[in-house]
This record gives structure tokens, sequence and C-alpha cells, in this order.
């Protein structure tokens, strides 16, 4: 009985049938769709995306939103769930002047080709654009759809933020704070005032929370939050004056040869 391997290394034509050829371009793609995690397929669409793209693309939109610097909005992922933002909206001026609202952004797990991430108030929000049952922010009042690369979740906050500045009637959730807006602003404006008191007698009681990146708000006081107020209120002019009076600005180095950490004046 002959030996398979010896004929294998005899000839030199049995080898080269052994290596399949480089597949086309047609073949590699479908290869690659089959390595893509079917449990985080996305159901709209001809795009896939497995957990870790869904993670990566979630950690370039929080990324984005911290290089905008939204000013009187503040959000962070959840530690547990990166689906889930926690986010604070500051409002200055106009009917809910001094209201604190705490929000959630909710992600579609097909994230960035799945519906319009939603907006979700912690509390009640007197509004016409905030459902008076679930607390949820009529959304597709600013995005009809959410369109990959083009909708960013910091300009979901921006539209969150803007909602209470200009006040947008053409698809209220609320009825009765629409209507109340068109026929009687003053009373309008006196239940915008009594939601943003509500809020306030709220805001402190959320202590104890199980996400440590749940936002939390405590009492001033005057030992831990004083020097950083006074350090706000200077801005960056005085922390200029405070270098100067240090000695200025200063270079560091260290010699060769030395492990030794030198400083001098530029």
């Amino acid at each position: 009985m002959s030996d398979p391997l010896s004929k294998m290394m005899t000839s030199p034509d049995s080898i080269s049938k052994m290596l399949p050829a480089v597949p086309d371009m047609d073949t590699q793609l479908a290869m690659a769709d089959k390595m893509i995690d079917k449990k985080t397929a996305t159901h709209k669409g001809s795009h896939s995306y497995g957990s870790y793209f869904l993670e990566y693309s979630l950690m370039a939109e929080f990324n984005l939103l911290l290089k905008q610097k939204l000013p009187g909005i503040y959000c962070i992922p959840s530690a547990m769930s990166s689906l889930t933002w926690y986010g604070v909206v500051f409002i200055r001026q106009g009917a809910y002047q001094e209201g604190v609202f705490r929000f959630q952004v909710q992600i579609p797990d097909n994230y960035p080709d799945g519906d319009v991430p939603k907006v979700v108030f912690e509390n009640p929000v007197f509004h016409p654009c905030v459902d008076p049952v679930t607390h949820t922010l009529n959304v597709k009042q600013g995005f009809h759809k959410w369109k990959r690369n083009v909708n960013h979740i910091w300009q979901l906050l921006l539209y969150t933020r803007r909602v209470f500045y200009k006040i947008d009637l053409s698809s209220p959730l609320n009825m009765e704070a629409a209507t109340m807006y068109e026929r009687d602003m003053e009373e309008f404006q006196a239940r915008a005032r009594s939601c943003v008191t509500d809020w306030k007698e709220q805001l402190y009681l959320a202590k104890d929370h199980p996400d440590p990146h749940y936002l939390t708000f405590s009492s001033f006081q005057e030992q831990i939050h004083g020097p950083v107020r006074d350090k706000m209120k200077r801005g960056a002019d005085g922390l200029n004056r405070e270098r100067e009076e240090e000695g200025g600005d200063r270079k560091s180095y260290v010699a060769t040869g030395s492990l030794t950490i030198f400083s001098d004046k530029l």
C-alpha cells in the first residue's frame, strides 16, 4: 500500500492544490459580513454593526460632545450601559428661567442606523413638546429621521436646550400646555414657573444611585464650593494674576546625568 504523504512530497503539483486561491473582492466582503455579530445587526438598512462597532460609535459621539462644549447642558454615558446617557440642562432666561431639568438619552441598540434617540425627563415638565405621561420630548420635531454621519447626539442635546427658549407648536405632545401658550401667555408663564419650582424641590432628593455616573446635586457648602466659585468669578485674568504673584511662568528640566528636576523662570 502506497503512502499518500510520500506522494505529496514527491509531487510538486499536489502541494499547490492544497492552498486555496486568494478570494476576489466580492468573496472577501461576503466573508467579512459573516464575521459581524448578528445579535446586534441593524434591522434597518444594509449596514450591520457588531458590539465593538457600536461601542466605538458611541465613544466617538461622546468625544464630539466634549469638543462642542455646549453651554448650560451636561451629559455623560451611564457606567452600566453605553446606550443610556444621563444629562441635565440649565435654563437661564425665558419662561423656564432658573430651571434645572434632569433627563436621559436612550439610544437604540442598532445605532447609528436606527431611529432617533429618545430624550426622557426624570419628572413631568409642563411644556408643549413634552409628553405629560411618559415625560418624553418630541425629538421628531427636530429630527424627522436619524441620518448616520450627519446627525449626532450633541445636536440632539442642543435641540433639547433650545425647546425651552423657542417653543414650537407645530406638533405638540401636551395639548393643554400648547393651548395655554397660544391663548393665555400669562397663565402659561405661571405654570412654567411652578414647574421650575417643583424641579428645584426634587433636585437634591436623589442622593444614592446604583450608577456612579448619575448626576446628583448637593446644597451649597462654603468650605467645599466657595473656593471653586471664587475662581470661576475671577476667570482667566485672575488665574494669570495668580501666576504672576507666584513668580510668573517657569520652565522645568532634568539635568544630564541626574534625576533631579530643576525649575527656572522663563
